[in-house]
């Protein structure tokens, strides 16, 4: 072959190049051609329903009739009712309750689950359990546990050994702080695991260094396992965070809102107007907002994980 030959060679591959790109920039889309089905069923079904959940804030409609437009009547309605306000403190009130023991608690449970120790993976499954029951069941068995004669009030009874009667739904002062014990009861399972799969890809030779240079448990927690677990618990705070402001299940199983309106959050009281009375447009703006504070808590956590980058 001559020197002609390559040349000619070389000159045609960079026409090809220049025609075709090259392999790495054909191949850049194959990841969106394949997200592209479950991406199209995603906005249909998410982004789609927001958009005309949005629209509708905008109207008067009760489903009987064809909607009929008021600009931002729904949205000074809000700002005016005494309920809608009430509900909106005491969902923020339900988020600082949960929030801090749904990152916490899972993760000292993760800990202790991620020990090599016989019958481990029971304990796992034990503490999965309250995941996969039905809202409905936990809801009813807990109003059993908080009921006047229930067995909350029997063991401290036994404890305090003075007789407590108290019905924990029917009392104000105790009836969301018993809603958000539930709450925090059936989520720790979920995010335990969230937290377990992340200390599973930490090397156990920083641990092993750790101890060689004298650090006990705690410190080796402390110096190792929360600065490497920061990612997954900012992620563990978001996904509790929307879960709150979204409660709905607990409260429409057991308080319906009471007493005197102590457990009205946001949902419930949008399915109220929305479902019970056909409220429709005014639901949808109390949606609206709803949705705007779920979205910059979301954005604000994205935030925090970014500043910390993927892998804490």
């Amino acid at each position: 072959m001559s020197p002609f030959d390559s040349d000619t060679d070389l000159q045609d591959s960079q026409a090809a190049t220049l025609r075709h790109g090259t392999p790495r920039q054909q191949s850049s889309w194959d990841p969106y051609l394949f997200l592209a089905p479950a991406l199209v069923l995603f906005l249909i079904s998410s982004f789609w329903p927001i958009l005309q959940a949005i629209c509708l804030s905008f109207t008067n409609y009760d489903i009987l009739n064809v909607p009929r437009w008021v600009g931002l009547k729904n949205y000074v309605q809000l700002i005016g009712d005494p309920l809608f306000w009430k509900a909106l403190v005491n969902t923020l009130f339900y988020l600082a309750c949960v929030v801090p023991f749904l990152v916490i608690l899972p993760l000292g449970l993760a800990i202790l689950v991620n020990q090599s120790l016989p019958g481990i993976r029971w304990f796992r499954v034990i503490y999965y359990l309250p995941v996969i029951f039905s809202v409905v069941i936990a809801g009813l068995a807990w109003k059993w546990i908080y009921a006047e004669n229930g067995l909350l009030n029997y063991v401290l009874s036994s404890l305090l050994f003075h007789p407590i009667q108290i019905n924990w739904l029917t009392d104000p002062r105790f009836a969301l702080p018993a809603l958000a014990t539930v709450t925090i009861w059936k989520g720790l399972g979920y995010y335990m695991v969230i937290y377990l799969s992340g200390l599973q890809g930490i090397p156990q030779h920083l641990y092993e260094a750790a101890a060689m240079d004298g650090a006990n448990p705690w410190q080796q927690h402390t110096k190792i396992t929360l600065p490497l677990m920061a990612s997954y618990m900012i992620l563990v705070m978001i996904l509790s965070a929307i879960a709150a402001m979204k409660v709905f299940e607990e409260v429409y199983v057991m308080t319906r809102g009471g007493p005197a309106n102590s457990t009205l959050t946001l949902v419930y009281y949008l399915y109220e107007q929305g479902i019970s009375r056909l409220n429709m447009g005014y639901a949808a703006a109390m949606g609206a907002v709803l949705f705007a504070i779920t979205l910059c808590l979301s954005l604000i956590g994205v935030k925090l994980l970014n500043s910390r980058g993927i892998n804490g």
